[in-house]
């Protein structure tokens, strides 16, 4: 099989450190941007409300495609041609999203960006190969903070550029930013070229005799899925809740729900050292028992439909938080797990672990839609809380 070359092109400075952090910060927010969109997208194509959830699935769906089938391809192709080629598709799928005439044509082209999307996994193992000797942790982490900060800023950011311009302002301001972060990448990421000893069908093969070896990577990657389907379900329909009596968000009101939701992120070291004070199993079982809470406590705040808003919409802002927080903390706990697995197989575990997570999202997207059009904001609480359930019966038979 294919392994990174032995010898390191050169030695990562700060000022690229941060510029690969800033683009997978920027190329991830083409995932969950759409999260926040729904609610302008479907209405301005004819959408159905049970279709809406698809806008934000094609993305999600896309980068589990890109992850399984195109970051293979950095063990055969060099990777900064690999990345520019990735960032140039990129930057023409969000161009024509932003003139997409029909439902059905930007179904596709935000399936084709979400499959770009996924150069963000090529370039952290780039970083990765530029750091000094003994350091790989240290600059992994500060790529992946970018990544964390991307995901985060990406649906209230979104949010207030549709309330401005609209929501193709948004996907034409991407194309933009992703053509000038592919010059500068192209003059800041060395050549990498890896020492290939295998054929790309070989390596697709590998995938799966990892997934069959692995049954800790099966366990963990399936309770991310249901952990992330549930996040999907809640971020998707949770606008067009906001949208409603008796909360009456504009974009900007949502963005700033988004931005507040978020904090729960900022537990994320908290739980890195919960899986290494081997509290991995406790600590995710109050994961999945806080992301049940989280939803119960949604279905409350959104059962208010008169009268004042700002106690169901702070109940709504807390039970956002509690549900970041759940997913968080999976996240952290199943990404320290896979990654204590074989160290030869790093790359593509974590490929495995990414990939079958958000096809969980993927899945959490439509459904979101569905039950949102066939029983209201409950049904989509309920949704979510399956899956919390689902997750907390493979902890007890773990």
């Amino acid at each position: 099989m294919a392994e990174p070359p032995a010898t390191r092109p050169q030695t990562i400075t700060r000022a690229q450190t941060l510029l690969f952090a800033g683009s997978v910060g920027i190329i991830i927010t083409n995932i969950f941007a759409p999260q926040t969109l729904v609610g302008l997208i479907g209405p301005s194509l004819g959408a159905a409300a049970s279709e809406v959830g698809l806008v934000a699935m094609a993305a999600l769906l896309g980068y589990a495609a890109g992850l399984f089938f195109l970051v293979p391809l950095a063990d055969l192709v060099e990777n900064r041609v690999l990345v520019l080629r990735m960032l140039v598709v990129a930057v023409l799928a969000a161009a024509v999203a932003s003139v997409a005439p029909s439902a059905a044509s930007l179904l596709l082209v935000l399936f084709v960006l979400g499959a770009a999307s996924s150069c963000i996994q090529v370039l952290v193992p780039v970083a990765a190969s530029m750091a000094p000797p003994g350091q790989d942790g240290r600059v992994i982490g500060d790529v992946m903070s970018g990544l964390m900060i991307g995901i985060l800023l990406s649906r209230p950011l979104a949010s207030l550029v549709a309330d401005a311009f609209g929501w193709r302002a948004f996907y034409a301001i991407i194309a933009v930013t992703l053509a000038l972060l592919a010059i500068l990448l192209g003059f800041a990421m060395p050549r990498r070229q890896p020492l290939a000893h295998s054929r790309y069908t070989a390596l697709l093969a590998s995938l799966l005799e990892l997934l069959r070896q692995e049954p800790v990577l099966r366990r963990r990657a399936f309770t991310a899925s249901l952990v992330m389907a549930g996040f999907s379900v809640f971020w998707t329909a949770v606008a067009l809740r906001l949208a409603a009596p008796p909360f009456d968000l504009g974009q900007k009101g949502i963005a700033l729900f988004a931005l507040v939701g978020a904090g729960g992120a900022a537990v994320t070291p908290l739980f890195g050292r919960a899986g290494d004070r081997g509290w991995t199993r406790p600590a995710t079982i109050a994961c999945h028992l806080v992301l049940i809470a989280a939803l119960g406590l949604a279905a409350i705040a959104g059962a208010a439909q008169a009268g004042g808003a700002w106690l169901p919409l702070v109940l709504m802002g807390v039970a956002a938080v509690l549900l970041d927080i759940g997913v968080v903390g999976d996240q952290t706990l199943g990404r320290r797990a896979v990654n204590l697995l074989q160290p030869t197989a790093r790359g593509r575990i974590n490929g495995l672990f990414v990939g079958i997570f958000f096809i969980g999202g993927a899945v959490g997207s439509v459904l979101a839609g569905v039950t949102w059009a066939w029983g209201g904001w409950n049904a989509v609480c309920a949704a979510g809380a399956v899956f919390g359930v689902v997750a907390l019966v493979v902890d007890w038979v773990e």
